[in-house]
Formats: C-alpha cells, structure tokens, sequence
C-alpha cells in the first residue's frame, strides 16, 4: 500500500510515494509524473498573469495534473488583497472547468475564503496545506467542507497533536512541504498522536484520495 504526500517541492520518484508535486506555471516540468499547479499568491505577476493562467488551464486537463494549486490567500504579504482574490477566483473557475480539487496556500484569510466558497458555491473538493493553526479555526473549516493537511507544523509544534486529534479520519491528509524529514516521518507521528496504527493512517489517507482525488493511489 503505497503512502500519498498531499503536497511537496521536491520530487523523490520514490515507488513507495506517490507524490503531489507543487509546480508553477512558469517553470513547469513535463518530467514529473504527477503533479498540482497553480499561481501561488506571493509570486503573482501581473506581467505574466495572462501567460501563467493559460499554462494553468492547459496542464489542468492532463491526467497527470492531479489538482490546481497551490493557490490562496495571504494578508502577510505586499501583494494588494484584491488582486489576490481575482487571481485566486479566476483560478477557482479553471478548478471547476476540470474538475481539480484545490490546494491552497492561506494565511490569515479563513473568513474570506469561506465568504469565497459560499459566494462562488465552489463544487470542488478544497483542501489547505501545512495547517498550523487552532481547534476553533479547524473545526469552522471542516464545518465549511474544507479538508486539511499536516506536515511541517505536526512535527514542529508539539500543541498541534489537540487539533489533529480532533481532526475527523474523513478530512486530512499529510504532506512535507519543504522540510528535509521523510513523509514517513509525518505518518509516524500522525499514526501516534490518532492512537492508530501507521498502517491504518495510509488506509485513512488513501480513502481520502480516493473521495477527493476520484481514483485510486
């Protein structure tokens, strides 16, 4: 039974893993198997916007692209909030042409994404990446139909194990990000911190991907 890293920067090509590659548009690589893609908010360009939508829309009907992201909602950056949201809505709309779940990137703007996926009644599964934050602001997303993934903050902050604890089987995924610890590592602790075996955490997760994801890992 194979392990599924919801989301990571470095391809391995590890046969044990089958890895959602983060790519952009702008430096896309056809070599990697299986991927997401999307317009991250700190690296939009409204020089290339035009260009990095049109690249977005033409991968995102490949069986490879697995989903659009990762996109979203920063408030900590210089990038002005409305253009984050039009880029982000018209990235939104490609997720919904193909049908692809999202993966978003989203710090400090729950309540505007929330106010997001009721407005534009977004159909698409979405899930966050690298959550870190409280019980209260997981369990009003999960209210809201939103999945949440663990990676680099599960292993970081110890006061995370409450939340992931309190996280439904039903709405997680796991992920490394960036960090240089092995996506086993993640599922270790998971498996810990849930009671569980590791073993029924990749069942967990693959259930997961299939729901969301329309297929099997």
């Amino acid at each position: 039974m194979k392990f599924f890293n919801l989301h990571t920067h470095k391809f391995t090509n590890n046969s044990e893993v089958l890895e959602l590659v983060n790519q952009y548009p702008w430096e896309f690589d056809a070599t990697i198997p299986n991927y997401s893609i999307g317009i991250h908010p700190w690296y939009i360009d409204e020089n290339r916007l035009e260009s990095d939508l049109k690249i977005t829309d033409e991968k995102l009907h490949l069986k490879e692209c697995l989903a659009l992201g990762e996109c979203g909602l920063d408030r900590r950056i210089e990038v002005p909030m409305q253009l984050q949201i039009e880029v982000f809505e018209k990235q939104i709309a490609l997720a919904e042409k193909y049908q692809k779940p999202l993966v978003l990137h989203l710090v400090a703007a729950f309540q505007e994404l929330i106010e997001i996926k009721n407005r534009l009644k977004i159909s698409v599964p979405i899930i966050i990446h690298g959550f870190s934050k409280n019980e209260q602001v997981a369990n009003e997303l999960i209210k809201n139909g939103f999945y949440l993934s663990f990676g680099k903050y599960l292993l970081r902050n110890p006061e995370l194990e409450s939340v992931f604890k309190s996280v439904p089987n039903d709405k997680f995924f796991l992920e490394t990000d960036t960090i240089d610890e092995s996506l086993e590592e993640v599922y270790q602790l998971a498996a810990k911190y849930k009671n569980i075996k590791i073993e029924d955490v990749i069942e967990i997760v693959n259930s997961n991907f299939k729901t969301v994801f329309k297929s099997n890992i």
